[in-house]
């Protein structure tokens, strides 16, 4: 009650100066919202193949919330990706498991309102899109209408993972795969470990990239693989690849975005 005495007191100068100083958003847009780095609209797929024709790395940034999506407009970010690492980053699980289309759904909603120009990409959480094909495009759908995003990502790449790709792609929807370490995965993987540490193993993500790409994919996520493999999957996909603790040779590279907070 003090501190809130002593605050009604100060002058209407200070108070601007103490609104900056807590703001969750850069000063200059405390007032008119976010501005982009430049004058131009959302990033299309067409301009992410022209980037990857022209050897262009591919900036990729996760986010959860508002703020940090208005840091990514202004940083002239190419793709924001709503990660169902949400889960453990910002409701404190052990996984990626746990979190719901509902709350994955709320963090698109905040991360869209702030980020008017990155190409915005949405998780599939697990449990949404493996039973059906029918499921997986009415979760895409739902990501897309509901969430304000421009595309999807799921993970994975079983015979049924593929199919559900490429039934979403026909649905009129851009799909990112992803494959190496799948996160959902985690209790058939064995924990998170590094993938792709044999002949068998690069293969498999290899030739399940390659699989993505004919369904339709316009991108593969690489995580946690070993460099030389990452290399390998380049080199033979005609799509960017965005890696993940995946080495220099991918495309892109998906770095995860701070939350922003009030300071104490």
């Amino acid at each position: 009650m003090a501190f809130l005495t002593k605050l009604s007191k100060i002058s209407p100068l200070a108070r601007v100066c103490l609104s900056r100083c807590m703001s969750h958003v850069p000063e200059n847009t405390v007032y008119g919202g976010p501005t982009p780095q430049t004058a131009d609209r959302r990033v299309t797929l067409n301009q992410l193949k022209q980037k990857y024709k022209k050897g262009e790395p591919i900036t990729v940034v996760t986010a959860y919330d508002y703020p940090s999506a208005v840091h990514l407009d202004i940083a002239g970010i190419v793709i924001c990706l709503v990660g169902d690492s949400a889960s453990m980053v910002v409701h404190g699980h052990d996984t990626t498991l746990l979190i719901s289309l509902e709350e994955m759904l709320v963090h698109c909603r905040a991360v869209a309102r702030g980020a008017k120009r990155p190409l915005l990409v949405g998780d599939l959480p697990f449990g949404t899109y493996e039973t059906s094909t029918s499921q997986a495009v009415d979760t895409a759908v739902k990501v897309l209408r509901e969430g304000g995003m421009d595309a999807i990502k799921l993970e994975g790449g079983s015979p049924s993972r593929i199919t559900a790709a490429k039934a979403i792609v026909e649905a009129g929807i851009a799909v990112i795969g992803h494959v190496g370490l799948t996160p959902q995965a985690i209790s058939v993987l064995g924990g998170f470990r590094p993938q792709g540490k044999n002949v068998s193993s690069v293969i498999k993500v290899v030739e399940t990239a390659m699989a993505l790409q004919e369904a339709g994919c316009f991108s593969v996520v690489l995580e946690c693989v070993l460099a030389p493999v990452a290399a390998a999957a380049t080199s033979a996909l005609r799509i960017p690849t965005i890696g993940i603790g995946a080495g220099p040779f991918c495309s892109g590279e998906v770095n995860f975005g701070l939350l922003i907070s009030l300071p104490l």
